[in-house]
């Protein structure tokens, strides 16, 4: 224990915190920075939305332990090293986690009626006193290292922010009260599987149609919203005007920026991601990028330690609790220690276009206050990988560059991905964050935030990553994307009549396609391509049900949705970047069987294990060129 804690002067003690001089004054009295320094300083802050020591520190004008000592004398409190001087464990009563997290502070010990607070930040300290006035006791400032009182706050109070980001949702927004229900669904499984062979036994031609005929719905559904989809954006396209470009806005004071950047059993990608992440334009200063570890994961923490982190990165462990881990979970954890008013989502594989958040803060400072979601565009930098990375991308480009802008365009709901997302933080606190439960918490959260009345809206930036490559890990994968669908759909159709009246007959449907239908289209891909068997002169089984006729305009109908679906995907493979690819558009028929495999795995996690996390191992392909977030997109 420090002599500091065993002879704390009592006159100390009792000093009140007031500044005296401003803190770039004790800094040039200490011969810290000069004038001319001090003068570049000031005039950065009056165009960014960070305390004056930050943008020191950030250019190098000063350290952060000078900045600190300035601190304490400014305030004329002691310093404290939290890591040689811990706080005292049973002060968590004395001070709420809500506090500790608003005002970046932690009890550090108490001395009489007095209780010492660590802080980073000794302007808000009037505002800790005020919230905390009714308790009876006096509170003094002692001055100590942001990353320390991080790290502290989540030993103190990490049980408590664990269990409540498991539970942040709504129950009647989530999906966890199906903990208590696994019976259940095995029960009802088995009985439909028990019914599904009774029918296959006894009337098989009618089994087999009325499957193959809600096959063909979804279908249909799938296929309208697709070529709705591209007309859209193709009209957008081909219309005589500029393209879209963002609204002009008078200056503003750029504002702090929180990415969080989920890691799990990183053994590969950390470094990479470091790299990726200095080559970023916006102020360091206003840049906050937290790597979100779990509290067990020892490959990641090693792999994070053999690295050297610049200032404004720094890492964060969610603790274990009850046996969930989950991405969503660890988002929200991790939110309530995020310093920006706007927070972005990266996975760990990515690589950002160098000025992707400026263009996000600019277009939310245009924007209209209901825009509560930017969304940017994926791609992937490793298309030429192998034949599956080939086909990865140009759905990929099929997706994020036709469907989904046309989706946007049409008004419809818009499922997020799983990054490059941005939020306003009030609204997604509001909100409550993501389904810590659910295993595309992304697609849900973009339901959600339709449903609560506020538009996404797709910016023209684009974040690179890696293609899943290999067969297994791309079922595995798919997998979870599609038990999340269905996860995703069931959450939301528990009372349909009240999803109906939030989103309206349009939005409605539209989610009904790409949740529902999606999921269908690939479980029931087997029986559509059944229809190829006619070409070889064998009966299909519906002529014999429904006719000749009917048999011929369901196949009709299957070969028009194949040729829309490449046609659309060689649109969207036809510009510089894609061009590459557009050879391979006419293989990828033989690339979606693997996603029925994913369904038939999906649907048996539905059942047994509805929150397993099947996770994406990253790094297997190395990038040996250098990363296209170094060059503007084609």
């Amino acid at each position: 224990m420090s002599n500091l804690r065993l002879h704390w002067p009592e006159a100390t003690v009792a000093q009140p915190a007031l500044p005296h001089k401003p803190l770039g004054r004790h800094l040039i009295d200490a011969g810290v920075i000069g004038t001319r320094d001090l003068l570049h300083a000031l005039d950065l802050q009056r165009r960014l939305d960070a305390p004056l020591g930050e943008i020191l520190i950030c250019q190098g004008l000063a350290t952060q332990d000078e900045v600190l000592d300035a601190l304490c004398a400014q305030c004329r409190a002691h310093r404290v090293d939290l890591a040689i001087d811990p706080p005292d464990p049973t002060l968590t009563e004395a001070l709420p986690a809500a506090l500790c997290l608003r005002f970046r502070v932690v009890p550090w010990m108490r001395v009489g009626g007095i209780l010492l607070v660590a802080t980073s930040n000794p302007a808000d300290f009037d505002r800790l006193r005020a919230c905390m006035m009714p308790e009876g006791f006096a509170l003094l400032p002692v001055i100590s290292d942001a990353r320390q009182i991080r790290h502290n706050i989540g030993l103190l109070y990490g049980p408590e922010l664990a269990l409540r980001a498991a539970q942040r949702v709504p129950e009647v927004e989530s999906c966890r009260s199906w903990h208590g229900e696994g019976n259940a669904r095995r029960y009802l499984a088995l009985a439909i599987c028990a019914a599904t062979g009774a029918a296959l036994v006894l009337a098989p031609l009618w089994t087999l149609t009325v499957a193959l005929l809600w096959a063909f719905v979804t279908l249909m559904l799938s296929t309208g919203l697709k070529i709705a989809a591209f007309a859209a954006q193709l009209s957008h396209f081909l219309a005589d005007r500029p393209p879209d470009r963002p609204a002009a806005c008078t200056p503003f004071r750029l504002p702090r920026v929180s990415i969080l950047v989920p890691l799990l059993k990183e053994t590969e990608i950390a470094g990479a991601l470091i790299a990726r992440l200095s080559r970023l334009t916006y102020p360091k200063s206003l840049l906050n990028v937290i790597l979100v570890l779990e509290e067990e994961d020892q490959l990641t923490r090693q792999t994070i330690a053999r690295t050297k982190l610049p200032g404004w990165i720094t890492v964060i462990e969610v603790p274990t609790g009850n046996g969930l881990t989950t991405k969503p979970r660890a988002l929200n954890y991790a939110l309530d220690f995020c310093e920006g008013s706007i927070i972005g989502v990266w996975d760990a594989e990515d690589a950002p276009e160098p000025d992707q958040i400026e263009k996000v803060v600019t277009r939310f400072q245009s924007a209209p206050e209901n825009v509560a979601c930017l969304q940017g565009i994926l791609d992937y930098y490793n298309s030429k990988t192998n034949w599956i990375s080939r086909c990865f991308t140009i759905e990929y480009a099929t997706w994020w560059r036709m469907i989904l802008p046309g989706v946007a365009r049409l008004g419809m709901v818009i499922p997020l991905g799983g990054t490059t997302l941005f939020f306003r933080r009030d609204i997604l606190e509001k909100l409550n964050g993501w389904d810590a439960h659910n295993v595309t918490e992304d697609a849900d959260l973009g339901v959600r935030l339709a449903r609560h009345g506020y538009v996404t809206e797709l910016l023209p930036t684009v974040t690179y990553e890696e293609a899943n490559c290999r067969a297994w890990p791309w079922v595995r994968q798919r997998s979870r994307w599609l038990k999340g669908f269905l996860i995703t759909w069931i959450v939301h159709m528990r009372h349909p009549r009240q999803l109906l009246r939030e989103l309206g007959w349009k939005r409605f449907w539209g989610v009904q396609t790409l949740l529902l239908a999606t999921f269908s289209q690939f479980a029931c891909a087997p029986l559509l391509w059944s229809f190829w068997i006619t070409l070889f002169g064998v009966t299909h089984p519906v002529s014999q049900t429904l006719g000749a006729p009917a048999m011929w305009l369901l196949a009709g109908f299957f070969a028009l949705a194949e040729i829309v679906n490449l046609c659309i995907a060689m649109v969207a493979v036809s510009g510089p970047r894609h061009r590459h690819l557009t050879g391979w558009v006419l293989s990828t028929p033989l690339y979606f069987p693997m996603g029925a495999l994913a369904a038939y795995k999906a649907l048996h996690e539905f059942v047994v294990s509805p929150f397993f996390w099947d996770k994406t191992a990253h790094g297997a392909t190395p990038v040996t060129h250098p990363s296209p977030a170094a060059r503007p997109p084609a």
